[in-house]
């Protein structure tokens, strides 16, 4: 398993940020190497590793913008054993500036990522709750793409959206990009209209579908509040198992084994 994984999807809201902590976490459990990237400028990732948004010296924001090397903004994790590299509101500023660039500005992240990519067996990117310039760059940087999603009416009408995006930019920028596939998140079997969701998006993904869901938990919730991902802050919950088991599922597909029953 070597690859850099975007997690996206432009509806907030459905677990990106979630997702990527805790599957940083029990990535890094399997013994992987993982490099998490904030790309969100709310900082949440950040936050939720028990890093101080707001006291960082550097921040992926100066690694788009050219303002110093990828490997200057890493820091590590204490709780998780993963490496981060940071965000923070300044990252508003980064995508404005890209905008203003004529040529070149979706490349940033894939550049900036090539001198530390061997150093790491994954690595996963945040990416914002929008289609813009941060979510583009994500995009071209990335193998694959990872879409976490509530199994209600209106995720549908966004996923259609996040599809055709990526078909664009396979088609036009990044002919290796993949859909690593659909995450259900928040997860209740009681819901009558997830299981409706969740039966239409096999039908139209098939195998695309993890078959892991990630449950409504409360642990999961309050992790971040204790800079902590789940798996630091109760192993035996629900959401903590169901990140283990997702990341079980991701390496059995990589290395072509079944499927979990």
């Amino acid at each position: 398993m070597k690859r850099v994984i975007a997690i996206a999807n432009q509806k907030g809201g459905v677990g990106k940020t979630t997702t990527a902590v805790n599957l940083a976490a029990s990535l890094t459990a399997t013994k992987r190497r993982v490099l998490l990237i904030d790309l969100d400028p709310q900082g949440n990732a950040t936050m939720g590793c028990g890093i101080d948004k707001n006291a960082l010296a550097r921040t992926s924001c100066d690694v788009l913008l050219g303002d110093c090397e990828a490997a200057a903004a890493l820091v590590t994790v204490e709780h998780g054993g993963f490496t981060l590299m940071p965000a923070n509101q300044d990252l508003t500023a980064a995508e404005v500036r890209l905008l203003t660039m004529i040529a070149g500005r979706e490349f940033k992240l894939r550049n900036a990522l090539k001198s530390v990519r061997e150093q790491f067996d994954v690595i996963l990117i945040d990416c914002p709750p929008s289609l813009n310039m941060l979510t583009l760059n994500a995009l071209v940087a990335a193998d694959s793409v990872m879409v976490p999603m509530q199994c209600e009416y209106y995720a549908l009408e966004g996923l259609s959206a996040l599809v055709q995006t990526i078909e664009q930019i396979r088609a036009s920028i990044n002919p290796e990009l993949q859909i690593e596939g659909l995450l259900r998140t928040m997860f209740d079997p009681r819901n009558n209209l997830a299981n409706e969701v969740s039966a239409q998006l096999i039908e139209h993904f098939g195998e695309k579908v993890f078959r892991t869901m990630i449950p409504r938990n409360v642990r999961l919730a309050e992790a971040p509040s204790f800079g902590k991902p789940a798996l630091l802050h109760d192993k035996e919950s629900r959401g903590a198992l169901a990140y283990l088991a997702l990341a079980g599922e991701m390496i059995r597909r990589d290395e072509g084994g079944p499927p979990p029953v």
